[in-house]
């Protein structure tokens, strides 16, 4: 039989051990997340960009419609040729 101090020297141990193991796994998980923190703002910022392009590209078309708009007032309607 061991003395009590080495059983609790052992059991000391042990915890230590888990509780460097859960240090360990902790330090990884936030690495990850904060791996997945930084692509999260690349796609929003990516996600951002696009949607300011893709406003700018309605703002473009719906100018040039307008414009198309304004030409074809000004110039009447097409004229009909007769029937023959």
């Amino acid at each position: 039989m061991e003395p009590e101090g080495s059983e609790g020297a052992q059991e000391y141990a042990a915890i230590n051990s888990m509780l460097d193991q859960i240090n360990t796994c902790l330090d990884h998980l936030e690495e990850k997340n904060d791996h997945l923190h930084a692509r999260l703002q690349e796609l929003l910022e990516s996600n951002r960009q696009t949607r300011v392009e893709f406003q700018q590209q309605q703002q473009q078309q719906q100018q040039q419609q307008e414009q198309e708009q304004e030409q074809q007032l000004r110039e009447g309607p097409p004229a009909t040729q007769p029937h023959s």
